[in-house]
């Protein structure tokens, strides 16, 4: 199974098993409203851990569980989507051909937040991406009033390049570095 560990955290493939750790996640709408979905509970949990691992399966990349390495707690998630850059709604890459871009996003429960775990994961996937997956640009979609995620981006060296609108709103097209 595949992993990527960095100093303090272990990024691994999403597991059904995974739902009951992230409800404090999923549960919480300040956590929610950035990844454009609404909270919930169990249920909802799932339908996103499915959705992940349909992204996998389609795409060969995709959203990994954030785990702390130290203690096993389940952070959040992070990883690679496909969006089409023409229309700017999520895709995959057969779907999208040419038109594919691929962001990187983040996501972690607010416990976890002002620690430097979304900045230290994004690094280490941002580096598979490029050197193990060949990817040649990336980007990450940050909503323009989401201060946190703009100060992640800018602490991996991303440049604000753009404003799309996406089906979730308008949103910073941040332009990462190779």
């Amino acid at each position: 199974m595949l992993q990527i560990e960095t100093e303090r955290l272990l990024l691994r493939m999403p597991r059904l098993e995974d739902a009951p750790a992230l409800l404090d996640f999923m549960g919480d709408p300040e956590v929610m409203r950035w990844i454009g979905s609404e909270p919930g509970g169990i249920d909802v949990a799932i339908e996103h851990i499915e959705r992940w691992l349909r992204r996998w399966d389609a795409d060969g990349i995709g959203t990994f569980a954030v785990v702390l390495r130290d203690g096993g707690d389940l952070l959040g998630r992070i990883g690679p989507l496909v969006w089409n850059a023409r229309t700017w709604e999520t895709s995959s890459f057969d779907a999208a051909g040419d038109d594919a871009q691929v962001e990187l996003g983040w996501a972690l429960a607010q416990a976890h937040w002002g620690h430097g775990y979304a900045t230290e994961a994004a690094r280490a996937v941002r580096a598979w991406l490029y050197d193990a997956q060949g990817i040649e640009h990336l980007i990450s979609l940050i909503d323009p009033v989401n201060t946190r995620s703009a100060r992640v981006a800018e602490k991996l060296g991303a440049k604000p390049a753009e404003t799309v609108q996406t089906p979730g709103g308008a949103a910073t097209v941040w332009v990462h570095p190779r």
